[in-house]
């Protein structure tokens, strides 16, 4: 298992780890796939998830949308994981860049994972920089809602089940910038009210 590359303690009691893995490893009660609406997992983070799984992940995700239509962005859906080593899978829908109105999306998506663990009653989730890839968000805009997100979720939401989240990251670059905006966002000089 990789070391966290950066790790933050609230004051709830809640941990933000930072670290460059591959997220289908992810020994966590759940993981975040970056989806779309429709539960296609053809490309990027999804279609990496949906093989290693097994064919179990595309049926649920299948079914899932038959029932309840296109998954939007506050409203994440969730299956079992298959093959993989956590337990269920999240599958929350990210913006396209350019698509309109992208932060709040985001925001919305990542927002909706966490929701959605904390009423599963989970304690540990893995997430990975939704939309940041094939989606085309701007990597350094993401990393401050991601960071802005979790931060509020753990202020509003102190009794939460959910005590760990990993935001996990495969590729170097990302990481860099993800690191970057880590130390700036909850360095102890720094001006963030929600930590």
């Amino acid at each position: 298992m990789a070391d966290p590359v950066r790790k933050h303690i609230f004051q709830s009691g809640g941990v933000l780890e930072l670290l460059q893995a591959d997220i289908t490893t992810q020994q966590v009660d759940a993981i975040v796939n970056a989806a779309n609406d429709r539960l296609i997992h053809s490309g990027g983070v999804a279609g990496v998830i949906s093989s290693r799984g097994g064919p179990e992940i595309q049926q649920e995700s299948t079914h899932w949308v038959q029932e309840h239509g296109p998954v939007p962005h506050n409203a994440p859906a969730l299956t079992r994981a298959g093959r993989l080593p956590c337990h269920y899978v999240i599958h929350a829908v990210g913006p396209i860049w350019e698509e309109g109105d992208e932060d709040r999306k985001l925001a919305d998506a990542i927002q909706g994972s966490l929701l959605l663990a904390d009423k599963q009653a989970f304690t540990s989730l893995a997430i990975p920089p939704i939309s940041t890839g094939i989606f085309g968000f701007p990597k350094e805009r993401a990393a401050g809602i991601f960071y802005k997100t979790i931060s509020r979720f753990f202020q509003d939401h102190p009794a939460s089940s959910l005590r760990l989240i990993r935001l996990t990251i495969i590729d170097e670059p990302t990481l860099a910038v993800f690191t970057e905006a880590f130390d700036r966002w909850f360095s102890p000089t720094g001006n963030n009210p929600l930590t």
